[in-house]
């Protein structure tokens, strides 16, 4: 078992969740609209439903490792590419972190559970991105593949759930030095096309 790269992935793993994207801005509106209570509902909902896209990529990815050496060099090679396509997109993206309320409307706690674990159920660019995350990081020669992305799976849960946790208790204060500082916008953009870049890399040079 490599320790260094599940380390090497939850770093990752860190990186991606504190940067700015629909999810944890999600988080961040509901938290400053309903209370840091109602924030953590829609955190409760979008990590419960990684669980499923784990789940199908686990199993998935696993049947096509034992079937074909080649097949799963071409998953790799197109989850790297997946990557470098999502670091151009940053790159081409505007800079600025735009936080509004206005429409954020009034939910109660299970509705937003609810609302979080669809989203991310019903979201096919989440399973795209564990297809093309998940297969570069595997860490062992002696347990089996889908163990092994469900421990992937687990640690992404776990650090995403301890981030956006923070971004929704602290979702506030988070707010206002946002907006006080604008080298944060930039200084994030850069943060992620630097680590899609880096995992793209990581993926094509990896072995089984």
């Amino acid at each position: 078992m490599n320790i260094d790269i599940l380390i090497s992935f939850a770093i990752a793993t860190s990186i991606l969740a504190i940067a700015p994207g629909p999810d944890n801005i999600y988080v961040l509106m509901q938290s400053i609209t309903n209370g840091k209570s109602f924030g953590m509902a829609t955190v409760f909902g979008l990590i419960s439903g990684c669980l499923v896209h784990t789940t199908l990529v686990a199993f998935g990815v696993s049947a096509i490792i034992k079937s074909s050496e080649s097949i799963f060099f071409f998953i790799k090679l197109l989850g790297a590419s997946y990557l470098l396509y999502l670091a151009y997109k940053v790159y081409k993206s505007d800079a600025e972190v735009l936080l509004s309320t206005q429409n954020v409307q009034d939910k109660t706690w299970p509705q937003l559970f609810k609302q979080g674990f669809i989203m991310n159920v019903l979201n096919p660019k989440v399973s795209i991105f564990f297809l093309a995350f998940f297969p570069g990081f595997l860490f062992s020669s002696t347990l089996s593949t889908v163990k092994q992305f469900y421990i992937l799976g687990f640690i992404f849960m776990g650090v995403s759930f301890v981030i956006f946790s923070i971004l929704a208790i602290l979702a506030g204060s988070i707010s206002e030095y946002i907006k006080q500082h604008k080298g944060v916008g930039p200084f994030l953009k850069w943060m992620q096309v630097v680590v899609f870049t880096g995992i793209a890399i990581f993926i094509l040079i990896s072995e089984k």
